[in-house]
């Protein structure tokens, strides 16, 4: 097991299934800066979700500018803490464009990003969250998220057997699964969130102090 310093914890998992709400939550326990999606920014998600063949390409180049500003940002002086806890990986954009492009859009989708991805270092920590479908669904209509209602089953099925490929296909990664189906991050109760550092064997976190991501 490798023991490099942990500078970078990526939180994963497909939609409604408490990405963000962890993220806020283990690097306010930590002490970590937050580094968070923007979909709110994203002028198409909106369209997507209401008309995918049309808008999806639109949305994925969006999120993809948005990973490079943030790439920039991270890259600027001053900007780096000791440790980063972030609700996506930089890489998920090609995992959502290969399951909602058509072949031609994934053609070209795939030339911008080797032209504008930044180069990352992958995350020291994934922590993939899963749940059941019907988990996610009853999520999604709590949240209230207006554009995020007509999320079919179909679809979340299809995401999650995505991230389940995605991660069988990268041993490499320092993956930590966990069953959400249970737990509930909005909850004041930290047995859940205590139960997870200690998963994550954090003792090295934040060693590498001043060392940027980027490599």
């Amino acid at each position: 097991m490798s023991t490099a310093p942990v500078r970078h914890i990526a939180i994963e998992g497909p939609i409604g299934v408490g990405k963000t709400t962890l993220a806020r939550r283990l690097a306010a326990r930590l002490g970590a800066r937050a580094l968070l999606e923007r979909p709110q920014d994203n002028p198409f998600l909106a369209r997507f979700y209401g008309d995918g063949a049309r808008y999806a390409f639109h949305a994925q180049v969006v999120f993809l500018l948005q990973r490079v500003d943030q790439a920039r940002e991270l890259a600027q002086p001053g900007m780096f803490t000791p440790l980063l806890v972030s609700d996506f990986m930089f890489d998920k954009d090609a995992l959502f464009a290969h399951l909602t492009l058509s072949d031609d859009e994934h053609r070209l989708y795939r030339q911008m990003h080797r032209e504008l991805a930044p180069a990352l270092r992958s995350p020291d920590r994934v922590v993939w969250l899963r749940a059941p479908v019907d988990v996610l669904q009853r999520r999604i209509a709590a949240r209230g998220i207006a554009m995020e209602q007509g999320i079919g089953a179909d679809y979340l099925e299809r995401l999650a057997d995505a991230y389940a490929e995605y991660f069988a296909a990268r041993p490499q990664l320092r993956v930590t699964e966990v069953d959400t189906a249970d737990v509930d991050w909005t909850s004041d109760d930290d047995g859940a969130l205590d139960h997870l550092v200690r998963r994550l064997d954090l003792d090295d976190a934040g060693a590498a102090a001043g060392e940027g991501l980027t490599g």
